[in-house]
């Protein structure tokens, strides 16, 4: 039996992870002092409320060593033969590398496959619901892994942010935060490129910035190929309903999904984010 682990950056909805069987690690959360595990003690609601009381944006760190270590030995008891582990972008988080180096401690206990998605949010998410259809279905981990990396040459992540203090303020933006320094008056477009994040192009306005997305989809997979596609939202149903509607009616959707973005990524891009996770299947 091959079992699928990742994180809470996957942005998958939870009747997704009960379907699918995916195991999925907490990434942790600080508020001052405090700590709290995503999804464990941790919500959307929570998550806000804090920032709202204390007028402080959270820092994130990764799962400890000892927690995945703990996670991979549980699902070998309960039968695990090999598990693929696929985690948000290594260059921008240490997940990958704590899930790599617990996979080294249970050697002798289970075969653990690590991978970077490079990506994180929904684009993590449909990748971790194609492994476990995989995996269902008999293939090898190896197998599993190869159509991973297929995955991760293929995937798009665009988004747009409406308050930009919060990946100003965020460390683990890379150049993104730099680059958002010479940004006035602009809502730039953020893609994801090999693992980082970049703005892909400067626009005047919200509602504009918004209609770049769907164009910028049609632009690098058209129209009429199949694709996975995710909506991620923070604190923005209705304009990710609209998005999610947008992308069904203009693309060959094949998996198609509306979610909100975790609190572990809305730490660095704030609330009224709106993206697009995409890639040809």
């Amino acid at each position: 039996m091959i079992k699928i682990v990742t994180d809470t950056t996957c942005d998958l909805l939870p009747e997704m992870v009960e379907e699918h069987d995916i195991t999925i690690v907490p990434i942790n959360i600080h508020f001052g002092t405090e700590m709290y595990k995503e999804g464990v003690d941790m919500d959307w609601d929570l998550f806000y409320r804090k920032i709202d009381e204390m007028r402080i944006i959270p820092t994130t760190s990764q799962p400890s060593v000892g927690e995945f270590a703990e996670v991979y030995r549980r699902l070998a008891s309960e039968g695990a033969d090999a598990i693929v582990s696929t985690h948000v972008t290594g260059k921008l988080s240490g997940t990958y590398q704590s899930a790599t180096m617990a996979s080294q401690e249970v050697a002798d206990e289970v075969k653990v496959y690590p991978h970077d998605s490079l990506a994180g949010s929904a684009a993590l998410g449909l990748a971790c619901v194609e492994a476990s259809r995989m995996a269902r279905a008999g293939s090898s981990p190896e197998e599993i892994v190869a159509r991973l990396d297929e995955i991760r040459s293929r995937v798009n992540v665009v988004l747009v942010m409406e308050n930009l203090e919060y990946p100003r303020m965020s460390g683990r933006v890379g150049g993104l935060k730099a680059a958002l320094g010479s940004v006035i008056n602009l809502k730039p477009v953020v893609s994801l490129e090999d693992g980082l994040l970049e703005i892909a192009e400067n626009v005047r306005t919200r509602k504009k910035s918004l209609e770049r997305l769907l164009d910028i989809a049609e632009e690098r997979v058209g129209t009429t190929t199949p694709i996975n596609v995710g909506v991620i939202h923070a604190r923005a149903p209705e304009v990710g309903a609209e998005m999610l509607a947008g992308a069904r009616e203009r693309f060959n959707c094949q998996e198609s999904y509306l979610t909100e973005l975790c609190a572990s990524l809305t730490v660095h891009f704030g609330p009224g984010t709106i993206g697009l996770c995409f890639y040809e299947v």
